[in-house]
C-alpha cells in the first residue's frame, strides 16, 4: 500500500525522541469537539460520524504537497491516504489515548506556550522593546531621595512615608539644596553621604518606574514623587549624554589604605614600577597574575567583564573610559580599594536593535515591563467585549476586609454569602460568588491596605477571566490556529496508536517475525555467502580456552553465551568479541579461516590470539540474518492488515458534491 501520507504526517516520529517531539507540538484540544468549524465551511467527509471539513482537508493537502513538491499526489491518491490517516486517529480515540494523563499534561503545557503570542498586544510589546533600546542610547545622571516603605506595609506605613516625601519636596521647593535634603531625609544609606548622587544610569540599570521617571524628567528638574517596590523617590536629573557604550579591560590592583598617605604613596610607587614594566613590553596578563591583589581577575590575566556607565566605582570607570586606543594602559588610578592600572582591550557601542532584541526581551521579562503587552491586550479586550464593573458590589468586599484579612475564615464565610452581579463582558455576567471563590483560593496579595488589596486581587481575577474567555475564542478567530490545533492533536494520537499497533509489534513480535520470514523466504536471498558467527580476540591462552568452552556449550542459548563472554571482562578486558554476518572482505580473520584467504595477518600485540567460531551460510537461515529487511516488510504488512481492519470497523462517508469543489479548484 502507499504510505506517503502516513510518512508525511508522522515524519520522523519513529526516532527515539519522537514521542517528546510530538508531545511538545500538541496545540489545542484533547477532544475534537473543541475544534470549531468555521462558517460556510462544508463537511467533506465523516469518519465514524466525525466530520472533516473542506478547509481542514485543503489545509493539510496544500501543506503536504508544498513540503513534498517533487512527489505531488493526485487528489484521488491523497484522499485515500488522508482517509487512512483519519482512521488511525479515530482508532486512537476509540482506545482512549486522548484521555490519558500524559497526553493531557503535555497538551496543556504546550498549548499555553503556543497560545501566548495570540494573547498579547504585539504592538505594545514591540514598542516596549524599542523604548528600552532607545534608552540604551542615552545616559542620565541622577540623584535621589528615598523614603522607604516596609514590606507588607499597613495603611499607616504608606501614609507616613508619603507625608515624609512630601516634606522633603516642600523643603526643596523652599530653596534647600537637593544634597542637604537628601542628607536630612533619604533612607538610601548607599548614597546619602554624597547628597543622594546615584550617578549615570541607562536602561535596565534601575527598576523600571525609577528609570522611566528619570528619563522623563528634564535636566536640572526634580521629579514628582514616584513609588517603587522600595518606597517613594524624588529624582533630580543633573545631565544627559549619549551612551558611552561598554569597554573590555584588564587591570592590576594593589591594595592601599586611602586614608594613610604614607602607605598610599608607597603603593603608588610600586604601581608605577609595574606600569613601567608593562609599557616596556612585558605581558600585562603575566604581570597581573604575578602582582595583582584582585586574585579573581588575576587568574584571568586581569581581565574584567564588559561594563558600561554606573557599573564600576567612579574613579575606575573614569580611568577606563578615558582610554581611547585599544591596548593603551592608564596612569595609576586611585579608588577606595587601592591603586589600579587599566589596559583597554576592546570597546563597543550599543548594537542595532535587531542584534540585541532577544537580550532586551530577556531583560524586560525580569522587570515590571514583563506584562505590558498583556495589560494592553486586556485593555483592548475590555473595549471589544464592553467590560462593565458594578463598583458597589466590589466595595462590599473592601468593607468586609477592613474588619479582617484575606486569610480569616470569618471573612471567607462572609464573602461566600455574596451573590450580586460583579462585572460583565461579552453578554456574560460574573457574580460576587465567582470573585469570592477566587479570593478563598488565592488569599495572598502584595498590597496591605484593604482597598488596594481588593483592587489588586480583582484586577488579577478579571484579567484571568478575560484571557480565559479569549483563549476559548482562538480557534474561531484564527483559522491557522484551528488547523494547527487539529494537526498536532491528531499527530500525537497518530504516533501513539501506530507505536502501539505497528511499530512496537514489528520490532518485538518474534513469533510473528519468524512466521512472516518463513512464509516469504523467497524475498530474502543473497548473491554471495556470509560467515555467521564470532571472532574472538584473546589476551592469553587461558582466556581463549575459557571463551572456547563457553561458545561450544550446546546447553547454553545464544543470549546466555553473550552474557558469559561479557562476564569474562568484569575484572579487566580479557577478550574482544566481533559477532555477526561477514561477507568476504569484511574481516581479515574471517577471510583467513572461512574463505581461505592466504593473506598473512599479524594480530594486535595486546590480543595476540584470534579464533573464529561459526560457519558459512549461502542464504539466510532465520529472520535475524536479515532482520532489518524483515522488520520493515513485516511493519508494512501489519499496517496493511490494520487499515483493512479499520476500514471495516469505522464507516467513512464522502460527500461527492463537496469533493467536486476540490476537483474544480
Amino acid at each position: 500500500m502507499n504510505n506517503d501520507f502516513y510518512k508525511i504526517q508522522t515524519e520522523n516520529k519513529k526516532n527515539m525522541n519522537a514521542k517528546k517531539l510530538f508531545s511538545a507540538l500538541i496545540f489545542l484540544a484533547v477532544s475534537s469537539s473543541l475544534f470549531v468549524q468555521a462558517e460556510n465551511d462544508p463537511v467533506l467527509m465523516t469518519v465514524n460520524g466525525r466530520p472533516v471539513t473542506l478547509a481542514e482537508f485543503q489545509h493539510i493537502y496544500n501543506k503536504n504537497n508544498a513540503i513534498n513538491a517533487l512527489e505531488r499526489k493526485t487528489l484521488e491518491e491523497y484522499l485515500e491516504l488522508f482517509i487512512n490517516f483519519r482512521l488511525r486517529v479515530e482508532e486512537a480515540k476509540y482506545q482512549g489515548l486522548d484521555t490519558t494523563a500524559v497526553f493531557i499534561r503535555d497538551f496543556t503545557n504546550y498549548r499555553a506556550q503556543l497560545a501566548a503570542p495570540l494573547l498579547t498586544d504585539h504592538e505594545a510589546h514591540e514598542a516596549m522593546l524599542r523604548e528600552a533600546h532607545n534608552r540604551m542610547q542615552e545616559e542620565v545622571e541622577v540623584s535621589h531621595i528615598l523614603i522607604r516603605i516596609p514590606p507588607s506595609p499597613t495603611e499607616a506605613d504608606t501614609l507616613l512615608a508619603f507625608r515624609r516625601i512630601q516634606m522633603a519636596e516642600y523643603r526643596l521647593k523652599g530653596g534647600s539644596s537637593f544634597e542637604q535634603v537628601a542628607r536630612d531625609f533619604s533612607e538610601d544609606q548607599s548614597v546619602v553621604d554624597n547628597g543622594g548622587r546615584v550617578g549615570w544610569i541607562s536602561a535596565f540599570h534601575t527598576i523600571y518606574p525609577f528609570e522611566t521617571r528619570a528619563f522623563n524628567t528634564p535636566v536640572g528638574a526634580i521629579s514628582a514623587p514616584v513609588r517603587t517596590v522600595f518606597g517613594y523617590h524624588l529624582i533630580k536629573v543633573h545631565d544627559r549624554r549619549p551612551t558611552r557604550g561598554e569597554v573590555l579591560t584588564s587591570h592590576i590592583m594593589l591594595f592601599a589604605n586611602r586614608a594613610d598617605a604614607v602607605e598610599s604613596a608607597m603603593v603608588l610607587s610600586r604601581m608605577n614600577e609595574i606600569r613601567d614594566q608593562a609599557i616596556a613590553g612585558e605581558d600585562f596578563a603575566t604581570l597581573a597574575r604575578q602582582f595583582s591583589d584582585d586574585r579573581g581577575s588575576a587568574a584571568r590575566g586581569g581581565e574584567l567583564p564588559w561594563f558600561g556607565s554606573g557599573r564600576m566605582v567612579p574613579e575606575f570607570e573614569a580611568g577606563a573610559f578615558a582610554l581611547t586606543e585599544i591596548g593603551s594602559i592608564s596612569e595609576p588610578v586611585q579608588s577606595d580599594f587601592g591603586w589600579h592600572i587599566i589596559k583597554l582591550l576592546d570597546k563597543r557601542g550599543v548594537p542595532p536593535f535587531e542584534d540585541v532584541r532577544d537580550q532586551i526581551e530577556r531583560n524586560t521579562n525580569r522587570d515590571e515591563r514583563a506584562n505590558r503587552g498583556v495589560e494592553s491586550f486586556v485593555a483592548q479586550l475590555k473595549k471589544e467585549y464592553d467590560f462593565q464593573v458594578n463598583q458597589a458590589s466590589l466595595d462590599e468586599f473592601t468593607a468586609l476586609l477592613k474588619k479582617s484579612s484575606l486569610h480569616d475564615t470569618l471573612f471567607q464565610a462572609e464573602i461566600a454569602n455574596l451573590h450580586q452581579p460583579l462585572f460583565s463582558f461579552a453578554n456574560k455576567i460574573y457574580t460576587q460568588a465567582d470573585f469570592a471563590q477566587f479570593l478563598i483560593n488565592n488569599p495572598n496579595s502584595p498590597q496591605s491596605i484593604p482597598g488596594e488589596i481588593i483592587k489588586e486581587r480583582f484586577n488579577v481575577f478579571s484579567t484571568q477571566t478575560l484571557l480565559t474567555f479569549e483563549d476559548s475564542q482562538l480557534a474561531s478567530k484564527h483559522p491557522e490556529f484551528r488547523f494547527l490545533s487539529q494537526e498536532y492533536h491528531d499527530g500525537i494520537l497518530l504516533f501513539e496508536v501506530s507505536n502501539r499497533e505497528v511499530w512496537n509489534r514489528s520490532q518485538q513480535d518474534i513469533e510473528g517475525l519468524t512466521a512472516f520470514f518463513n512464509a516469504n523466504r523467497h524475498r530474502y536471498t543473497w548473491d554471495a555467502p556470509r560467515f555467521k558467527g564470532r571472532v574472538v580476540h584473546a589476551k592469553d591462552r587461558a582466556s581463549m580456552r575459557e571463551a572456547q568452552r563457553i561458545i561450544r556449550n550446546r546447553r547454553m542459548s545464544d543470549t546466555e553465551i553473550n552474557r558469559a563472554l561479557h562476564a569474562m571482562n568484569r575484572d579487566g578486558v580479557r577478550v574482544r568479541i566481533e559477532r555477526g554476518l561477514f561477507l568476504e572482505g569484511d574481516n581479515r580473520f574471517v577471510d583467513r579461516d572461512a574463505f581461505r584467504s592466504r593473506e598473512r595477518i599479524e594480530p594486535a600485540t595486546d590480543f595476540p590470539l584470534v579464533q573464529t567460531f561459526g560457519r558459512v551460510i549461502r542464504q539466510p537461515e532465520e529472520f535475524t540474518d536479515v532482520r532489518g529487511l524483515v522488520v520493515a516488510d513485516y511493519q508494512a504488512y501489519l499496517e496493511e492488515q490494520w487499515i483493512k481492519y479499520l476500514r471495516a470497523k469505522f464507516p467513512v462517508v464522502i460527500y461527492e458534491d463537496v469533493l467536486r469543489m476540490v476537483r474544480e479548484n
